[in-house]
């Protein structure tokens, strides 16, 4: 099985485009008669060790296009240039990998650049970057015309690769690991060191017979790289790091990270709430395993330590109050009884005095006397072996429930469980064979008691002891042992985590939950984790989102696609805490990570809702009208003066209606939307808060369904003409519109290059010039560049240059005025493509309405949060109806209640229309009778012009407005049911 990459994901496409603008006006070398030039102004540069990067642009120039770029993407612009450094924010999930890597062909292809290096902090990140590329290189050879490109690891004993890395003249990339040569740094001169110190520096800094007497590190640096940073807040977290990377001599640093301590002129962010709402990433639920309080034995649950004055210890006890025991968090020192501390609870009369406490990062523990010994995260008295057993047992039926709901679409189901210790999953006997230990046993157990059950029997055709396995780092002898993930042993494990993870995405193999060690929970990322349970005996130090984040990625089906159904894409958390507390922790690690602010509705939240004029158009209501409307929130008990939702906001409420002030009525529902998405809760549900919809045969039997189908049902196909005239004018009107064309100018950086015994280094700035380069003796075939840009034929684009009158800024910067012209003779071909499509019926193709019946057989499971339950029962297909939104709650309710509404449907959404820029699917169907009966199709939005409704999506509609005039149905986008005549 081969996983397939959409090329054409429009977040993905504008994180390499801000990376690729960063160097807009950078000319590009496209010929091999120009190769002289590029020695002068072009990607690249001849020196004695090879083949270099060069970039001519002056910062000032780049400056521009940073806050072009950062005005379009929505950041702060910066008031300075942070140095060659440029930052990414991705969430976990959405690609930052594939992003990078893309990055690089689309530099290359757009300025020539050939030298990157990528620089990762752990075995881990390397093993999946080099996986990626093994993965992705079919699909980027089938972008960029094949282009020949060179991986490799940096290996200091394969110096050859670093060779070829300076003297290629194809694009080369070098994964390093930051431990490689970070350590070279050295603190003192190697005349200043002794032979044991010497022998203890990396390679890559030791001159070498091999490579004629000199260091590795001056090839590397005479590339002047490109450096991409996977992960920078785990990288250059020292001076030590951060000098180590300036040795590479990198001509810039592009800095890709989910969570950037320092996000250096930041050019793009998708931060993890953008992501959740575009539905880039599964829905996060989480199935709570609690114990009811047992208060028969001495509880103690050490929970932390602290050395900053004094050494203490947190805990967790039982204490008794006025209305009986109750858990209790106190601090404790050296010399402390519990007896005492619990107000002389009798469980702790004996053997409760505390000991000694260690403090020391990684072996945490406190002792009390009698023996009694707990580590980090440990508890006695408790019912912490009760609760994992129930944890195992929730994630197997969770499991179950999954792959019954994905049966036959062929969707392979896997949970992965993470623990910190071995033995607790697999027991090595002293005669050389294995057993299970207790949670594998209890895995077993649980499998064979769900799959007895009638409605899981024969689900998975698999014995239990062929589903499970894990993945452990081996000692010596072959046996799986504890670790920390960060050493040579692990470097196998990670490798059979990537190599096996298209396998394990295969229906028939067997293999469905997974474990694996804590420490190696960075190595794993498998689509199709749809269950995740950590079961550590000790505190675990990782973060929710680390967690969650191995299970975020949008699962494949068996052909390798990613599957964007939102009923599927769910990842449950099995946690051993309370859905709430999970939300909370979560919340508040997205605070100090991404510094967002939850709950909190600034005064200009809604200055861009917008209102419809009765001739159609849209305006916004800006910032005054906003400051308006966020008032009178406030006076009305909805927010504080600070801006933070208050408890009175509660729109899951049924009777809850927000009060507004007068005139802005018809907004009510967007502003509630506007206020909603601020909560945090929202975003992770209860795995246990949902239910089946119930459906109604006798409404699908109905007279008035049977003919809204009849009607709705034909499909099209499209096609698009438009005339050759059209397209040239409108290309000359947006050529018109192009900024004028600046020569490309090459700025020169003079740099001290200090060579001491310690190593080669080139980081003090002696004086930097500006200057226009030398005009452009051989200009690259204009046409052939349109052509392969656009597809149109020779003669329309000579016709489109001959007509434009600015065909003499082609010599001025060849490379600048075919990209500007190419972009704009695309998006004119685009607009007129859009107006010229017309739709047919398909003969004999139809919408088949016994897939509805189909699916409500399968089961259709939704959250009760997002339902709205209809009243009256005649007139829907099911028992409730799942909104995404206020407006479309509104409009449900509207429907239920309005008389002249005789039934509805909200389409499923297998119901997709086909349009040039992807499948589009309606989001309502209804019958109306007054004088006669009438039949609708409505598509409801919010009148918030969000990212979800950006041009491309108001393009979808219109095809989709051309295919209803096909087959005679009305259609229009209302806000809600007074804007439909019924």
């Amino acid at each position: 099985m081969k996983l397939k990459f959409d090329p054409s994901l429009q977040y993905q496409q504008d994180a390499i485009n801000a990376v690729v603008g960063v160097f807009d006006g950078q000319p590009f070398v496209q010929t091999e008669a120009m190769a002289f030039q590029s020695i002068q102004i072009g990607g690249l540069f001849q020196t004695e060790l090879g083949m270099g990067n060069r970039l001519t642009l002056p910062d000032d120039e780049i400056l521009e296009n940073i806050h072009r770029i950062q005005e379009a993407n929505g950041i702060e612009k910066v008031a300075a240039l942070a140095g060659r450094e440029f930052s990414v924010e991705m969430e976990t999930g959405t690609g930052k990998t594939y992003v990078y890597l893309r990055s690089i062909f689309e530099l290359n292809k757009t300025y020539g650049f050939k030298k990157f290096i990528i620089v990762v902090p752990s075995v881990a990140i390397r093993e999946g970057v080099l996986k990626s590329v093994d993965m992705m290189k079919e699909h980027f050879q089938t972008l960029y015309d094949k282009a020949p490109f060179d991986h490799f690891v940096y290996d200091s004993k394969r110096l050859g690769k670093v060779r070829q890395f300076a003297s290629s003249n194809q694009i080369q990339i070098m994964v390093i690991n930051i431990q490689s040569f970070q350590k070279d740094v050295a603190d003192k001169d190697l005349s200043e060191m002794t032979e044991d110190e010497l022998k203890k520096l990396n390679v890559i800094n030791r001159e070498n017979d091999r490579m004629s007497g000199r260091r590795p590190i001056e090839f590397i640096q005479a590339a002047n790289p490109i450096v991409i940073i996977d992960e920078p807040q785990s990288v250059d977290t020292t001076e030590k790091s951060r000098k180590a990377i300036g040795n590479l001599n990198p001509m810039v640093t592009l800095r890709y990270s989910a969570t950037h301590k320092n996000p250096y002129n930041l050019v793009y962010k998708l931060d993890p709430i953008r992501a959740y709402d575009l539905r880039l990433v599964k829905r996060i639920e989480v199935a709570s395993v609690r114990s009811d309080e047992n208060f028969n034995d001495a509880y103690v649950k050490l929970i932390a330590t602290d050395n900053t004055n004094g050494i203490r210890a947190r805990v967790e006890i039982h204490k008794d109050g006025r209305s009986g025991p109750k858990a209790t968090k106190i601090w404790v020192k050296q010399g402390d009884d519990l007896f005492v501390k619990s107000d002389e609870r009798e469980a702790y009369r004996n053997g409760y005095m505390v000991q000694n406490i260690d403090s020391t990062p990684g072996s945490e523990y406190v002792e009390f006397n009698q023996g009694r010994f707990l580590e980090l995260g440990q508890e006695t008295g408790g019912l912490a072996s009760d609760i994992m057993k129930a944890q195992v047992y929730e994630t197997v039926e969770q499991h179950l429930k999954k792959e019954k709901a994905l049966k036959g679409k062929g969707i392979k189901v896997l949970s992965l469980f993470f623990i910190d210790r071995v033995a607790n999953y697999r027991v090595y006997n002293e005669d050389g064979t294995t057993s299970l230990g207790k949670i594998g046993q209890w895995l077993e157990e649980a499998y064979k008691e769900l799959t007895a059950k009638p409605v899981y029997k024969g689900l998975i055709p698999f014995d239990v002891a062929e589903v499970h396995n894990g993945y452990f780092s081996q000692d010596k002898q072959g046996h799986a042992k504890d670790t920390r993930g960060n050493t040579a042993d692990d470097e196998d494990t990670y490798n059979l985590i990537m190599r096996d993870k298209e396998r394990l995405l295969d229906p028939n193999v067997a293999l469905r939950f997974i474990f694996s060690h804590s420490a190696l929970r960075e190595g794993w990322d498998n689509p199709n984790v749809f269950q995740i349970c950590t079961l550590n005996e000790t505190q675990s130090a990782d973060k929710k989102r680390q967690e969650i984040g191995r299970g975020l990625r949008l699962p494949v089906n068996e052909t390798g696609e990613r599957v964007h159904d939102e009923t599927v894409n769910r990842l449950t958390v099995i946690a051993n805490e309370s859905y709430e507390e999970f939300a909370r922790t979560l919340q508040t690690e997205f605070e100090e990570d991404f510094g967002i602010r939850f709950g909190k509705v600034e005064k200009i939240a809604f200055a861009k809702l917008v209102r419809r004029a009765e001739d159609g158009t849209e305006t916004e209501i800006g910032q005054d009208e906003s400051a308006k409307i966020w008032s009178a929130l406030v006076s009305g008990g909805y927010l504080n003066p600070a801006g933070d939702i208050l408890d009175k906001f509660d729109p899951k409420n049924p009777h809850f209606e927000l009060k507004v002030p007068e005139g802005y009525e018809d907004l009510r529902a967007a502003i509630t939307d506007e206020v909603n998405r601020k909560v945090f809760k929202n975003r992770i549900v209860d795995a246990r808060d949902r239910r089946e919809l119930k459906f109604r045969k006798e409404v699908q039997l109905s007279e008035d369904f049977q003919r809204l189908w009849e009607k709705i049902k034909p499909r099209t196909r499209y096609r698009v003409t438009f005339a050759t005239e059209d397209l040239i004018g409108r290309a000359l009107a947006r050529i018109k519109q192009i900024a004028p064309i600046k020569a490309p100018r090459v700025s020169t950086t003079v740099v001290e290059v200090d060579i001491t015994d310690a190593g080669v280094s080139a980081d003090k700035q002696i004086a930097t010039r500006v200057r226009d380069a030398e005009p452009v003796k051989v200009l690259p075939d204009i046409l052939a560049f349109l052509q392969k840009e656009t597809e149109l034929t020779r003669h329309t684009l000579a016709e489109i240059l001959k007509r434009s009158g600015r065909l003499a800024e082609f010599k001025v910067n060849p490379q600048a005025f075919m990209a500007a012209v190419a972009k704009e003779i695309s998006r004119a071909l685009h607009d007129l493509m859009l107006e010229g499509i017309k739709y047919e019926k398909v003969a004999g193709a139809y919408w088949e309405q016994s897939r509805i019946e189909q699916d409500a057989e399968e089961g259709i499971i939704r959250y009760l949060s997002n339902l709205y339950e209809v009243q009256n029962r005649e007139k829907s297909l099911f028992d409730a109806i799942e909104y995404e939104s206020e407006v479309e709650k509104e409009f449900a309710r509207d429907l239920d209640h309005n008389e002249a509404v005789k039934l509805f449907v909200k389409l499923p959404s297998w119901f997709k229309i086909d349009t040039p820029i992807g499948s589009y699917n309606p989001d309502w169907a209804f019958v109306t009778e007054r004088e006669e009966k009438l039949y609708f199709v409505r598509e409801t939005k919010s009148t918030l012009d969000s990212e979800e409704r950006r041009t491309k999506e108001n393009q979808k509609i219109a095809c989709g407005r051309r295919h209803f005039e096909t087959i005679g149905v009305d259609f229009d986008v209302v806000t809600s049911l007074r804007e439909v005549s019924i």
